[in-house]
């Protein structure tokens, strides 16, 4: 969850740095409960918008240690209560924490490819992910994201896809039309 809530607008390594250090000295909910927001905020300033996450990283832990014994909720219904805790947070979480899939990740490449491969008209990610979810089984949603994303940063990306390298070329709206 910790993860999740920094990876907002921050890259993977950024991530990966910054936790390396942050999951040593904080080991449960309530250790950053308890911890001054300005010194948690210090721990995480290399990643973007670091003064919210931080507040909500604070906020979300105190309630998981005081609410839910301190574990992390394994429901979108209650993890979405959470402050700073989006359905596409919420998502990353149940399927990678909990192997839970209660809808599908769309993040920015998931976005992108959606609309490039013209899965769906919708600019709005809840909408792109009910799109997505009646076209796709259950079963596959993990996948799919993951797929999606791995994907949309190596081949489909936002500036100069690299459409002749792709295997999904021949059913891309997006090339036929570029």
């Amino acid at each position: 969850l910790i993860a999740t809530i920094l990876s907002a607008q921050t890259t993977d390594e950024r991530v990966n740095m910054v936790t390396k250090d942050l999951f040593k000295k904080y080991k449960k909910a309530e250790d950053y409960a308890k911890v001054s927001l300005q010194e948690l905020q210090n721990d995480i300033k290399s990643v973007n918008f670091y003064k919210n996450k931080g507040k909500f990283i604070k906020e979300c832990c105190s309630i998981i240690a005081s609410q839910y014994n301190g574990k992390v909720p394994d429901s979108m219904e209650e993890l979405i209560k959470l402050p700073g805790v989006s359905r596409k947070t919420a998502n990353v979480v149940l399927s990678n924490a909990f192997r839970k899939d209660e809808g599908i990740v769309v993040d920015t490449h998931v976005m992108r490819l959606s609309q490039r491969l013209g899965l769906t008209k919708e600019k709005n990610r809840e909408k792109i992910e009910q799109d997505l979810m009646k076209k796709f089984p259950k079963e596959e949603w993990f996948d799919l994201a993951n797929l999606l994303i791995a994907h949309g940063r190596k081949i489909c990306k936002a500036r100069n896809p690299m459409c002749e390298k792709c295997v999904l070329k021949e059913i891309c709206q997006y090339y036929k039309t570029n």
